[in-house]
């Protein structure tokens, strides 16, 4: 009997771990778990009852002292353990260590998530077994953890059909995105596909973006490599409308012309735009002028009037070559950090074939140099004998401006036509212009070149007054193959293959062979 005793006590444990397990796995008191718990406890209180003398003796003993330290050692580690995982999961630290930050949320996403004014929540159709499933769920925990205004569920398609239908879901791994009436669709695990979906679902007026035309300027609908059609579809991922237009065509801008661009223009505009222009800035317009190197007399007597210089030269880089550039594409590193455009932007961005455009920095009248070249360029002013077929150009301290050069500058006009009135008089209007010397940055072969777009959109999204859209965007993610040297390789077999085994191999032996000779 004493020798089945212990068996009876095991046997009670392992009952009641059995039936806690299935309780906790099930949910449901039923039964058969009702039972092994009951068979489990009965079992170690006849355990307890029986052989009481024998584990009075057996606790207080030498033994049972040693054991005791054992116990409390083991107790106090698993502590420590499970505090551990609980400041894990409360407390999360990450480290991404690739070179695109491919694992981190961008800066687009935190400003905008954290800029939610109402209620958003995505539903993920997933199957339980799905093997995206977790990649998907990780990128909205994450994106849940930046605002309470964020909210996410998942929901098997094949376990609960009828959710499904009533969204309208057919197909696996398929993300919803409501907020009031709105609602998008994600077609798989993308960071940028979100922030896609959430600007539509968050915004009820979608703003339009005029590009004028009818001056050989760049075509948005164009594929080739001069062409916008790139940075075309990328403002209109941002939740935006894209229009042309022709102002010898038309009386005036539209009223829902949010923003006009005038990208690289080959002729001059006439008096009759330039008055329209006037208009629109009166009315509190903004206007962003890419002005490529040239003539364009008309055009920068009129920049002119607003108290920008669009300089007669061309840029010259020496350390563009430094980038991988030719000395025709100025590299702009410094940045305006007072202007909410540039004020946390610090990605190199590359403006072939460019030309100087300043204006006096005044802060308190919103008057700024946007980005500025380096100490290595200057602004060449003989631009025949840079375009001759073998064409060598050197500073002149006597014709040429030396750098740093401003290469983009950005204003804020007062108006007062059509201001509100008030007891205090007139209510101040503003208007905002941008100009920048160069329109074939964000071309279609050029829109992705280090931090071109960002700073394209970032203007773009100051002059519609969308300042929580101004970040650094998300960028795509390549295949970064592991390329090892033949000495690498050879470090990477020996080291954890051969070396290490052998050494706790050899360890092990020596220990044995101490302990047989003792």
């Amino acid at each position: 009997m004493k020798r089945l005793l212990p068996l009876v006590g095991l046997a009670g444990v392992l009952f009641l771990a059995v039936g806690g397990v299935i309780y906790a796995i099930k949910g449901a008191m039923e039964v058969y778990v009702v039972a092994l718990l009951w068979i489990g406890l009965l079992s170690i209180l006849f355990y307890f009852y029986v052989g009481f003398a024998s584990i009075r003796d057996a606790l207080t003993g030498r033994s049972a002292k040693y054991g005791a330290n054992t116990a409390i050692m083991i107790i106090v580690f698993f502590m420590i353990l499970a505090l551990a995982s609980y400041m894990s999961t409360r407390y999360k630290v990450r480290w991404d260590m690739t070179a695109t930050k491919r694992y981190t949320l961008s800066d687009q996403t935190k400003k905008l998530v954290k800029s939610l004014k109402r209620e958003v929540t995505a539903i993920a159709f997933y199957r339980s077994d799905e093997r995206t499933r977790q990649k998907m769920q990780d990128l909205l925990q994450e994106i849940s953890q930046l605002s309470p205004k964020f909210k996410f569920r998942f929901i098997d398609p094949d376990k609960q059909p009828g959710a499904a239908a009533k969204h309208g879901i057919t197909s696996y791994r398929t993300t919803l995105l409501k907020s009031g009436n709105n609602q998008q669709t994600i077609g798989y695990e993308s960071e940028e596909k979100f922030i896609n979906a959430l600007l539509k679902v968050t915004t009820d007026e979608v703003k339009t973006i005029y590009f004028l035309k009818g001056h050989g300027e760049n075509n948005t609908s164009d594929i080739q490599s001069s062409g916008y059609k790139g940075i075309k579809e990328e403002v209109e991922k941002e939740n935006r409308k894209v229009k042309d237009i022709n102002l010898m065509e038309t009386g005036a801008l539209p009223d829902d012309c949010a923003l006009l661009i005038i990208s690289g223009p080959k002729k001059d505009l006439l008096a009759d735009e330039l008055t329209k222009l006037t208009a629109y800035i009166e009315r509190g317009g903004s206007i962003l002028f890419m002005i490529d190197p040239g003539g364009f007399p008309v055009t920068t007597e009129y920049l002119s009037g607003y108290g920008f210089t669009l300089g007669n030269d061309v840029i010259i880089d020496k350390m563009s070559q430094v980038f991988g550039a030719n000395y025709l594409v100025p590299v702009v590193t410094q940045y305006e950090e007072k202007h909410p455009i540039t004020g946390e932007f610090n990605i190199q961005t590359f403006f072939p074939l460019a030309r100087s455009v300043t204006v006096e920095r005044t802060p308190e009248k919103g008057s700024f140099p946007l980005a500025l070249t380096g100490d290595a360029s200057w602004g060449e002013t003989n631009i025949n004998a840079l375009y001759a077929e073998e064409g060598t150009v050197k500073y002149d301290d006597k014709t040429d401006k030396k750098g740093p050069l401003s290469i983009a500058a950005v204003k804020i006009v007062e108006v007062t036509k059509g201001a509100e009135k008030s007891e205090s008089g007139d209510k101040k209007r503003y208007a905002k212009l941008v100009v920048v010397g160069d329109s074939d940055y964000v071309n279609n072969t050029h829109v992705n070149l280090a931090g071109n777009k960002d700073f394209f959109l970032n203007t773009v999204n100051w002059l519609m007054e969308e300042a929580e859209l101004i970040s650094v965007r998300k960028k795509v993610a390549g295949v970064t193959p592991v390329i090892l040297t033949a000495t690498q390789a050879r470090f990477i077999f020996w080291i954890p293959v051969v070396v290490l085994p052998s050494f706790v191999l050899f360890a092990g032996i020596a220990v044995l062979t101490r302990r047989r000779l003792k």
